[in-house]
């Protein structure tokens, strides 16, 4: 695929071929990565590549057991990661101070923009990609599962493999949905109208209405998909992990 036409026409891959991807591909390609953006050149964030049967059987569960955990050739758990630059300060007689929301908001946008750049090198090699972002639902399973200590916090998982499909076009919202000028400017009613009619009309869009006995697509997401409970739940759940890893006050 030309580098040019990427971006627009990029699939998630959650079908893997058992073509064998190399531990050595996989380490270049993180090692470019490492090249992203970062906050202070702090390099906040590890990845932790599960490569055996057994690793990615024993991470399964806590993904809801998707099959692209197990199909996969590696499944690599991205991390905020502020306890080696902590014990980095400890080692060089400097206190570290980075037990906070603060300072979690940073390790996190390290580790997604890492994340990120891995999944373009990696596509662009041609292996398949699928993002996980049922990885913070239960992130004191994985932590625990992986041996993480105080400070570093799973955030997002890459399942990661030679495509055995072409993936599908999900579809995106257009331009003028997501760019604003200047300032932000509400969306009128007849606005909104405009700019999810395209995603309203696909065929897929209405399967998941049909299917789910709704009345409407916005519905799907909000009674089945993610749902207040739901969210509520492992929002609470996720805010107790942070407290026990030491980047959130147990006062909160």
């Amino acid at each position: 695929m030309a580098h040019n036409d990427y971006f627009s026409s990029r699939r998630t891959i959650r079908k893997y071929s058992d073509h064998a991807v190399s531990h050595e591909l996989i380490d270049e390609l993180l090692l470019k990565a490492s090249h992203a953006p970062t906050t202070g050149n702090m390099q906040l964030y590890s990845v932790i590549a599960a490569w055996s049967v057994e690793d990615k059987r024993q991470l399964s569960p806590a993904h809801f057991g998707q099959p692209q955990v197990e199909n996969a050739a590696v499944v690599l758990t991205f991390c905020a990661d502020f306890h080696r630059f902590s014990r980095w300060c400890e080692e060089r007689d400097a206190e570290p101070c980075y037990d906070n929301l603060q300072s979690f908001m940073a390790a996190t946008l390290d580790t997604i923009a890492f994340a990120q750049q891995f999944n373009t090198l990696a596509e662009q090699a041609g292996l398949g990609v699928c993002w996980l972002g049922t990885t913070t639902y239960n992130a004191q399973e994985i932590a625990s599962a992986l041996n993480m200590p105080p400070l570093v916090v799973p955030i997002i998982t890459l399942t990661v493999g030679y495509p055995a499909e072409d993936g599908v076009d999900v579809g995106r919202l257009p331009l003028e949905a997501i760019r604003h000028e200047g300032k932000y400017c509400d969306y009128s009613g007849q606005r909104i109208n405009e700019l999810y009619a395209e995603k309203e009309a696909r065929a897929d869009s209405r399967m998941f209405v049909k299917e789910n006995g709704k009345h409407t697509l916005a519905q799907v997401f909000t009674d089945v998909r993610y749902p207040r409970a739901n969210n509520e739940a492992f929002s609470e759940k996720f805010i107790s992990y942070l407290q026990s890893s030491g980047f959130m006050p147990k006062t909160l």
